[in-house]
């Protein structure tokens, strides 16, 4: 599924720094910020920001390097990129990726448990209004977020609380529709072919504002983050591809 450009697609100039594989060097650097570890990328004078939700796995190469592209890929607006870690130093393990046993899922059920997506969106607005003091020059905030970060965004930006003014999804889990009845900001949702399809056309049919929606078909849940083999030539290019269409998006956007 894919609606058209005008939903929200906007023209940036776009240039992706080339996709490093394996053996990726950090453009930005970890910091504590609002009481977390957080990696931080792009110019510190940024008028803009993207707070970048990451996925179960916490920082892996291929979440940094996205990151790291966010904030530079568009030449007329670079970002702040601000990456928390709100699993303290305890993200889920890779190997339980897909749960396709008993103990994978108990591994999976237990880790959401103790990392409920509610909790952390509730945590948000707070982590915004820190770091917005530490740079004060940013005036416009986004958020992103992949996989399970992507259910943080729909519900943050769904609160009465939400900070942002624009928000983007990446293969998110526990999509419903419901959440998208409530979202306040524009937002993209960049689904993969694992997404349920009557699900995220449910979830664009609710939104009351400017979206872009789009299934990259023959990608796999996790294309955009940890789960990315970046070795194989097409899942680097739609890897690529996802990260301009989110560029785009902000930049008519945030």
């Amino acid at each position: 599924m894919s609606t058209p450009a005008d939903h929200g697609h906007s023209e940036a100039c776009c240039n992706v720094p080339p996709i490093v594989a394996t053996g990726y060097q950090l453009k930005g650097e970890y910091k504590t910020l609002g009481g977390l570890k957080t990696y931080a990328t792009g110019p510190d004078d940024a008028t803009k920001g993207i707070i970048y939700v990451h996925d179960i796995f916490g920082y892996r190469d291929q979440s940094l390097q996205g990151a790291d592209i966010l904030s530079v890929t568009d030449k007329h607006q670079q970002y702040k990129v601000l990456m928390p870690d709100w699993f303290a130093g305890e993200p889920a393990p890779l190997e339980i990726f897909p749960p396709d046993n008993q103990d994978k899922m108990d591994r999976l059920m237990a880790f959401l448990g103790k990392n409920p997506p509610p909790a952390t969106a509730a945590k948000l607005p707070a982590y915004v209004k820190a770091v917005s003091e530490t740079y004060p020059t940013i005036k416009s905030w986004g958020v992103i977020g992949f996989c399970w970060g992507g259910k943080v965004v729909s519900l943050v930006t769904s609160s009465a609380e939400n900070p942002f003014a624009a928000g983007a999804e990446a293969h998110p889990a526990m999509v419903d529709p419901k959440d998208a009845a409530g979202i306040k900001v524009p937002i993209a949702m960049l689904a993969s072919k694992d997404e349920p399809v009557d699900d995220v056309a449910a979830f664009e049919k609710a939104l009351t504002v400017p979206h872009h929606v789009e299934t990259f078909s023959d990608q796999l849940h996790g294309w955009m983050a940890a789960r990315a083999d970046l070795a194989d030539e097409r899942i680097k290019s739609e890897y690529v591809r996802g990260y301009k269409t989110v560029v785009e998006f902000f930049s008519k956007h945030v």
